[in-house]
């Protein structure tokens, strides 16, 4: 027997009785991003390794570790994308899309990192990245964050909570890593050997750390909020402000630093206590210096990443359901006339029912069969055929869902009666 070939290990399946909660993610996020006046691009899978290099930071763990990386043919390092903003700021200068504009825009797609798998992180993995370029803030911080609060009421999502930090300017960053630094080595021997390299590269990451015998060490540490600059602080206090304006719950965390380099200033999570250890649903920041960073006009961004295989967990606890049903109207057929007839019916009510969902029995099968079959397509309404129906030019219309009892109609007929079906079965 041949052995079977498996999955990649970290790279799931999405089947079909699972995938209802990831269409009402995607259509909640696709309306609400609409409705804020948000636009879809599409951006490559693959970028030059350098992109990432230079945008996230050679000493962050996703370039160290976790990128998938590869030479192709023509001896050039490309990396499958690890996150979506730097494949977005990159499009936008080698399309020439800056020069002054304002874009707000989003995209989804997979991201792939070689991390441990675990529950809620994977090595493939799906988000939805929003992106807003061009304002300086803090009103679109408000915003953006906003917008996710009224996604996580449209969805019925409850069990989240919102941190939020400043990180300043790069040079107020600069002064306060000087200080978390002389800290940090002040205390080198009960560093563990991740700190301890990030301690020479990216030490901010340290606070990051989530090494349970790390949390002493860490609380102890210089804030970062003690050491902003006036403007940021200023914006930081606005952004704070008009969130409590808004009813939307927060908590600023000082050790909230987020794994990327680009970030400056405002920084922000959507936490959940859900899903055990993997508990950012939505993360995002500013990221004022990274368009400048890879080559383009300085240019003030902001923008967030949601998780879609975290949502999709909050959602099934929430009670989402487990599959959609893949018909409205279900033709049972019976006879060999019929059977052929029925093809051409179907594609008939297709023509006269566009937004209808028409499913043909196909692959025979007695009257108990197909009705079992239409009963698991999720069908609210049966068109019966057979051969006596269709000597007398009609079929039969039997509500699924509710008893209101079988009729027939002719078949020139046959589309307005599965409306006053469907519509009367929508009403019951």
């Amino acid at each position: 027997m041949t052995e079977q070939i498996q999955p990649v290990r970290g790279m799931n399946d999405v089947l079909p009785a699972e995938i209802a909660a990831w269409h009402i993610i995607e259509t909640a996020a696709r309306e609400v991003l609409t409705a804020y006046g948000y636009q879809e691009m599409r951006v490559p899978l693959v970028e030059r390794t350098e992109l990432f290099q230079r945008a996230i930071g050679e000493y962050t763990d996703v370039v160290e570790k976790e990128m998938y990386t590869f030479v192709d043919q023509g001896g050039e390092s490309l990396t499958l994308r690890p996150e979506g903003t730097a494949g977005v700021m990159r499009a936008l200068i080698s399309n020439g899309m800056l020069r002054g504009q304002r874009h707000k825009l989003w995209c989804t797609g997979p991201m792939f990192r070689h991390e441990r798998p675990q529950k809620g992180r994977y090595r493939q993995f799906h988000q939805v990245s929003v992106e807003a370029v061009g304002f300086p803030g803090p009103d679109i911080d408000i915003e953006l964050i906003a917008l996710t609060a009224r996604l996580w009421k449209r969805l019925g999502i409850e069990r989240v909570r919102l941190e939020i930090n400043s990180l300043g300017t790069p040079e107020s960053r600069r002064a306060y890593r000087e200080k978390l630094v002389e800290y940090l080595r002040a205390h080198h021997d009960e560093l563990d050997a991740d700190s301890r390299r990030r301690l020479e590269g990216n030490p901010l990451r340290v606070l990051d750390s989530k090494n349970p015998d790390m949390r002493a060490l860490i609380e102890a540490a210089p804030v970062l909020t003690d050491h902003l600059d006036g403007e940021s602080r200023e914006h930081f206090q606005g952004l704070c402000a008009a969130l409590e304006a808004l009813g939307i719950p927060f908590r600023v965390n000082p050790r909230l630093v987020r794994g990327l380099d680009y970030y400056s200033r405002t920084v922000f999570e959507w936490i959940t206590d859900a899903l055990g250890a993997q508990d950012a649903v939505c993360s995002g920041g500013r990221y004022d210096g990274l368009i400048g960073q890879l080559g383009g006009e300085s240019t003030p961004g902001i923008g967030f990443a949601m998780g879609i295989e975290r949502l999709v967990a909050l959602l099934t606890q929430a009670g989402a359901p487990a599959a959609e049903p893949t018909a409205d109207v279900y033709i049972v057929v019976s006879g060999e006339r019929a059977s052929a007839y029925g093809l051409q019916l179907a594609e008939r009510l297709r023509d006269a029912l566009p937004e209808r969902r028409v499913e043909l029995n196909l692959g025979g099968g007695n009257f108990k069969t197909q009705f079992r079959r239409a009963d698991r397509s999720g069908a609210a309404v049966a068109v019966i055929l057979g051969e006596d129906e269709l000597a007398r030019g009609v079929a039969a219309v039997k509500p699924l869902r509710h008893d209101a009892g079988q009729s027939e109609s002719p078949l020139p007929d046959l589309a307005a009666a599965i409306q006053t079906a469907l519509a009367t079965a929508v009403h019951t």
